[in-house]
């Protein structure tokens, strides 16, 4: 996120999910010839077109729409039936449910520019970390239940803001209404690349399904030890092994991050990683898996913002700030494993 949290910034932001506006067939007219006229200068637009246009995305939301009824979207793999009201660990129901919605000035500069990321929090998260910064949304389920039809007008309405791009944060447990919500802001006249923000806990499965749909990927990567894991993250023991499966595919799809002659993400892979006290996330061990596993001129945010949040100060060894010598121990790292295309 930044240097502030979330929380902290969401208290003077815009709900856009409780908001209506008009949307002009002018301004639909607008954002499709500004569409075709990229596509006629060779630029990059976003991928998820092409999937409407082949008619694949109405098949990817069937799919998706499935897993709800025996839920395994993340790898908590709790087999519920959303469908019928049963929740599983992220809490969440099978209707969306957001937070808030906004410009988001805090991303990294690819995302933010000028005008702001067009950021939509999404509620609730099946990690629950012990030291969530924004426990009140991931954890406490704060937000409000929205119709997919309501989802794409936020999207369109951020666009008409001009936001560079749509940001969907911890938007995994809701994915079959955000491609939903997607297919329908593309009728209205989405043309603005679409951002997965995620903590990185994905299975194989629901990336495939995103193939094509999503234009950047921005994916945290927390611990690479599972005992680490388990203890800060509710039991999910298995995250190294799924995020590292994760962030191999998300590069596959997408590769590492192009720009446009702005400066602005057009499409690519952001990798965020956030050190933690007594080297609990393994930073070492990420930054090798990167540069031998991914690519060398991988984006990446070496993050110093940790501060003992929530539970935290529960836990001895992560209830402190980092020391300025463990930020500059995983710089030092970045540089031995020759990854120097880090966010400032």
């Amino acid at each position: 996120m930044g240097k502030v949290s979330r929380r902290n910034f969401l208290k003077d932001s815009l709900l856009f999910a409780s908001s209506s506006f008009f949307l002009s067939s002018e301004y639909i007219t607008t954002s499709a010839n500004a569409f075709l006229a990229g596509q006629k200068e060779g630029r990059n637009y976003p991928s998820y077109l092409k999937l409407e246009e082949k008619g694949i995305l109405s098949e990817r939301i069937k799919k998706l729409y499935s897993i709800y009824e025996s839920c395994h979207l993340c790898p908590r793999d709790c087999r519920v039936n959303r469908t019928k009201g049963e929740i599983g660990k992220c809490q969440a129901s099978a209707k969306v449910k957001v937070s808030s919605s906004l410009p988001h000035f805090g991303e990294e500069a690819p995302l933010a520019g000028k005008k702001g990321s067009g950021t939509i929090f999404f509620s609730n998260c099946s990690l629950r970390c012990v030291y969530c910064q924004d426990y009140k949304i991931s954890i406490e389920g704060e937000g409000e239940e929205i119709s997919d039809e309501k989802l794409a007008e936020i999207m369109i309405e951020l666009q008409r803001r001009g936001c560079h791009n749509i940001n969907l944060v911890t938007p995994t447990h809701y994915t079959p209404n955000m491609v939903n919500a997607l297919q329908k802001a593309i009728k209205k006249g989405l043309r603005i690349p679409l951002v997965y923000n995620t903590g990185g806990y994905e299975t194989l499965e629901t990336l495939q399904l995103l193939d094509g749909v999503i234009d950047i990927y921005l994916s945290d990567c927390k611990y690479m030890d599972p005992k680490h894991a388990a203890k800060y993250s509710d039991e999910a023991y298995n995250y190294p092994y799924q995020v590292k499966i994760a962030l191999k595919e998300m590069y596959r799809q997408v590769e590492d991050l192009k720009v446009n002659e702005k400066g602005i993400a057009v499409r690519g892979l952001i990798i965020r990683h956030l050190v933690l006290p007594n080297r609990i996330a393994g930073t070492e061990e990420f930054l090798k898996f990167v540069a031998e596993n991914l690519s060398k001129t991988s984006y990446i945010h070496i993050m110093s913002h940790y501060r003992p949040e929530y539970k935290a100060i529960e836990y001895p060894k992560i209830a402190r700030r980092i020391k300025k010598s463990e930020y500059a121990e995983a710089l030092g790292w970045a540089k031995k494993y020759g990854l120097n295309r880090l966010a400032k």
